[in-house]
This record gives C-alpha cells, sequence and structure tokens, in this order.
C-alpha cells in the first residue's frame, strides 16, 4: 500500500475507560474519531501509553516479544473499513532474515489489537480516506473529556 493521500495519518488521542469497555480516540488536529474496543484491549493500550509495567507480559506483549524473537516488526498499521459501525484494520509486519532479504507481511487484524500494537511498538497508524471522510468528528467530546482525570477506582489497568 503507498502512504499517499489515499490515507490520513493519525494519533491515539486518548483512551477512556466506558460502562462496556474503552472508547479509543483517534485523530488528528483537525478531526478526531472514535473506536469502541473491548475492556482487556482497551486496558493494554491504556498501559502502552502510559507505560506502566506489568507483573506478567499480557496477550500484546508475547505477540510484541514473539515479533521481536523472530526478526520482525510492526511496519505500520492501516484502519481500512468500516461497515456498520465495525471497523477492519491491517497490520503489516516487515521483517529482515540473516541474508538480508526484506520480507512484508500484511496481516487482516481487529483494529483494536493494531492500535495496542503499533502504540507498544511506535509504529504509524493510519486510516483509509474514504474510512476518514464517513466518521463522525468527535472533537467537541473529546474536549469536554481531555480535562478528566481518572481516579484509582475508574481504572481498568489496575
Amino acid at each position: 500500500m503507498e502512504m499517499n493521500n489515499a490515507v490520513v495519518e493519525v494519533e491515539v488521542k486518548a483512551a477512556l475507560p466506558t460502562s462496556g469497555g474503552c472508547a479509543v480516540f483517534l485523530g488528528t488536529d483537525e478531526k478526531v474519531f472514535v473506536i469502541y474496543v473491548d475492556q482487556m484491549v482497551g486496558g493494554a493500550i491504556l498501559m502502552f501509553m502510559r507505560d506502566l509495567p506489568k507483573e506478567r507480559p499480557q496477550t500484546h506483549d508475547l505477540f510484541g516479544h514473539t515479533l521481536a524473537a523472530l526478526g520482525a516488526k510492526v511496519q505500520r498499521v492501516v484502519v481500512n473499513d468500516v461497515k456498520d459501525g465495525v471497523y477492519f484494520g491491517r497490520l503489516i509486519l516487515s521483517s529482515e532474515n540473516e541474508l538480508s532479504e526484506k520480507k512484508i507481511v500484511e496481516i487482516d487484524a481487529r483494529p483494536s489489537d493494531c492500535i495496542a500494537l503499533a502504540v507498544q511498538s511506535g509504529a504509524p497508524i493510519y486510516v483509509v480516506r474514504d474510512v476518514w471522510d464517513a466518521v463522525e468528528d468527535m472533537s467537541d467530546v473529546l474536549g469536554k473529556v481531555e480535562g478528566f482525570q481518572l481516579g484509582d477506582s475508574d481504572d481498568p489497568t489496575s
């Protein structure tokens, strides 16, 4: 996939616990949208964002460590579609072997897992332009909650 005007690079602006999981706010300075994820992945995203220590490796840690052990890394992730409020993602991995042969692998994955792995590894997150144009701008909602500090009892990572 060529990185041109067919995609928009976004960043995770916030991840906030909700009654049903976690709201992950993705966007740019111009626009922000929300992907709702389950509590476990939301907790992982929050932990990676805050660089919180964990007693034991979690699922995304295991996957990240496995990629590293195999000489692979998350090159980028792409939110490539949305249908009936369900988002779709692609995880793009790159690896290089002892013979300096480079390989790019693209895997269908939940955007929530893609986002967690991108935050963990510092990889860029892209949204396909058609999806970006279709999503509702939630900048005002994010602005209202940005000053909100999580109490210990509301923190899904504790």
